[in-house]
């Protein structure tokens, strides 16, 4: 550390470089033109390398002074951003959500959310990767599955993981609902990377007709081929509530399969995010109101 220069030394270059004139630097850090011409030639003396040119109207870089200040510069930049993302930003919260989530529960729910506190500004990173709350910034997440989460995050039920089969009216036609389990087998089925078919139509007692049909990588796209006339989707309920009350969906059977996992609102024990907390119980009201 004993070889690296002066700090004011370094935020008096950096200054004079970014406006090439004393005057407007020393007005910027709140100092005198004076001040920081003496740190920039304490500067040059601890590098015995002459940074600026002294001309009658300002200042010119030399050689090595353009490209020594565009490395302080980033230097300076980087502890910037370092510095803001260990102090979130007052009603921000950035929540990390599966896309099938977004798309069909938190996306469409916001303006109600907006309504009771139009004071967050509520950012969505949707991924289906596991967010870190350190390395991402995360304040809250939601993921489908089954505790225990990790010691250090404090894991809360939004809803159970219960799927319901679903299709689009026009798919059923003239049928009467709820369907018998051979219409049901019969019926084109529409996969996603749960791949439960196979134990829901075994809870019917059907042995085959679970296998086969259109496969997706995820749950939205599922119900929205649904949704178009392509298949049965075995979806979870609440995602697929909305469109049921729409009348885009309708559930083809009384059949209902729970699974082990659920939704969870996850958040860092101990965390002080006040914004954060209110997103907290927004999520498990509105959820809970679902169940």
């Amino acid at each position: 550390m004993s070889s690296l220069p002066p700090l004011n030394a370094l935020r008096a270059f950096d200054a004079a470089g970014r406006h090439l004139n004393f005057r407007i630097a020393a007005e910027e850090l709140g100092v005198t033109q004076g001040a920081v011409a003496q740190q920039v030639r304490l500067l040059e003396d601890h590098l015995a390398v002459p940074l600026f040119e002294r001309l009658p109207k300002g200042l010119a870089f030399t050689a090595a002074g353009r490209g020594f200040h565009g490395r302080v510069a980033s230097a300076f930049a980087e502890l910037r951003e370092a510095t803001r993302s260990l102090r979130p930003e007052a009603g921000k919260v950035l929540i990390s959500v599966t896309p099938t989530f977004a798309a069909k529960w938190l996306i469409p729910n916001l303006p109600a959310f907006s309504e009771c506190h139009p004071d967050i500004d509520l950012r969505i990173l949707a991924t289906e990767r596991v967010s870190s709350f350190h390395g991402d910034g995360v304040d809250l997440a939601i993921r489908q599955g089954a505790p225990p989460f990790g010691a250090a995050v404090e894991a809360r039920l939004l809803f159970a993981h219960e799927l319901v089969a679903v299709a689009a009216p026009t798919l059923v036609g003239g049928q009467q609902l709820p369907l018998a389990p051979g219409a049901l087998a019969r019926m084109p089925k529409l996969h996603d990377a749960h791949d439960a078919w196979p134990a829901f139509l075994a809870r019917l007692g059907v042995r085959d007709g679970g296998t086969r049909g259109l496969r997706l990588s995820q749950t939205a796209l599922a119900i929205d081929a649904a949704i178009s006339g392509q298949g049965v989707a075995l979806v979870g309920r609440v995602l697929a509530a909305r469109d049921i009350a729409a009348g885009h969906l309708v559930q083809v059977c009384e059949t209902r399969l729970t699974g082990r996992t659920g939704f969870f609102l996850l958040a860092l024990k101990g965390n002080r995010n006040r914004d954060a907390d209110r997103v907290a119980d927004w999520l498990l009201s509105a959820t809970g109101a679902e169940r």
